[in-house]
């Protein structure tokens, strides 16, 4: 249950200790069997011994257990009903993050508050445990400002849309932050097709030659759009932080508990000053990769009901019950709450204005062009076409 890689805090996390030259790895293998995965809670909800990272969650409190609870319960009514919107035309575009609350809400909620968070685009789960209004992640997405908060007000950055870009904004913070003596971290979410870009390959090799104290958290759902992480590896993610001298881990993304204990365990060790981590969070994307992708045309829906069976909502629900921690008042209780979340969300964003159609024609050239007069003029024809359909 434990990883081996570079610069580790015990030896059992050595990397290049474990050979895995020659050997193609499967990326969708079951965690379930996988010997280098750190897990705590099995999908079946049983709780499991770990030596190195039972120590971070020690101390956690069923009240705690039912937040987290809560957390990945709300955070999934907020994503449900955003991809509703889209599909009502609420919204131009929406990334679900349906199968990866744990990965995120274990994340988020292992960080401080003067931590810095820098984000993708899905990462709805962190955004809530940074306190970040659910609400405010939609008005990007229906195109009616650039983000929506102010990323000083809770140390989350807006969305980045550039893959991998902003691993290197998070490594240049990370080091800033350790030449003014901070003792605070940073941590950077991609996907494992961002883990192919050349930006998370530079801010690797920055971030272990400067020290910065910045956690790599890769949530690897296994599918970059229709690219299956077989195609843009031959090894486990978390393994590629030993060829730049620092630690890998690979953690059960379905599991809040282990991602709550490694993304403490990554951040504490940056904060002393003994530099960055790769967290690798293996998890699965169970819905499409945006509203405007199709899933079944590049993988079986037998691989989506295995892991559908690992859900992370579901493993946390079984493990508070068994050890009773949670009643049935309380998820009737969570359940309302939920309900009353979309419903404001759905109210939000129809309130929100109808984004401004002829702004993607604006700053396109500094002195204007004739060929952007021609598009715009053929697109007003067109906006007012529907206005004479109406009058008709």
């Amino acid at each position: 249950m434990t990883v081996e890689s570079t610069a580790a805090r015990k030896p059992r996390r050595s990397a290049g200790t474990k050979s895995t030259a020659g050997k193609t790895t499967t990326a969708r293998k079951s965690p379930s069997t996988d010997p280098e995965l750190v897990q705590l809670l099995t999908p079946e909800g049983e709780r499991v011994k770990n030596a190195e990272y039972d120590e971070y969650v020690a101390g956690i409190t069923p009240d705690e257990l039912r937040g987290l609870y809560r957390d990945m319960v709300l955070t999934r009514r907020f994503d449900a009903e955003a991809t509703s919107l889209q599909r009502q035309g609420e919204l131009g575009l929406w990334a679900s993050l349906l199968g990866q609350e744990a990965a995120q809400i274990g994340s988020g909620r292992a960080t401080r508050e003067d931590d810095y968070v820098f984000p993708t685009y899905r990462e709805h789960g962190v955004a809530w445990c940074r306190g970040v209004d659910p609400t405010n992640l939609l008005g990007m997405f229906r195109g009616v400002n650039n983000g929506g908060w102010d990323p000083n007000g809770n140390n989350f950055h807006l969305y980045t849309i550039v893959i991998g870009s902003q691993t290197l904004h998070a490594t240049g913070y990370a080091m800033g932050i350790a030449k003014d003596g901070a003792d605070s971290a940073v941590i950077a979410y991609f996907g494992d097709g961002a883990s192919s870009q050349g930006d998370v390959a530079e801010s690797f090799t920055f971030s272990a030659v400067y020290n910065a104290p910045v956690v790599f958290f890769c949530q690897n759902n296994q599918w970059a759009i229709s690219e299956p992480t077989e195609k843009q590896t031959r090894v486990p993610l978390y393994q590629r932080a030993q060829g730049y001298g620092f630690p890998g881990v690979r953690v059960d993304g379905n599991d809040v508990l282990a991602c709550l204990a490694v993304t403490k365990w990554a951040l504490e060790r940056a904060r002393r000053g003994e530099g960055p981590t790769l967290v690798e969070a293996y998890t699965y994307r169970m819905g499409a990769h945006t509203t405007s992708d199709d899933p079944t045309k590049y993988r079986a829906d037998e691989e989506r009901e295995a892991w559908e069976a690992k859900d992370p909502i579901l493993r946390l629900r079984r493990y508070l019950e068994a050890s009773n921690h949670a009643d049935e008042g309380f998820f009737a209780e969570l359940e309302a709450e939920s309900e009353a979340l979309g419903k404001r969300v759905r109210e939000a964003v129809r309130a929100m204005p109808d984004p401004d159609h002829f702004a993607i024609f604006e700053n396109v050239y500094a002195d204007g062009h004739a060929l952007v007069d021609e598009e715009r003029a053929q697109f007003a024809a067109y906006q007012a076409s529907f206005a004479d359909e109406g009058g008709n």
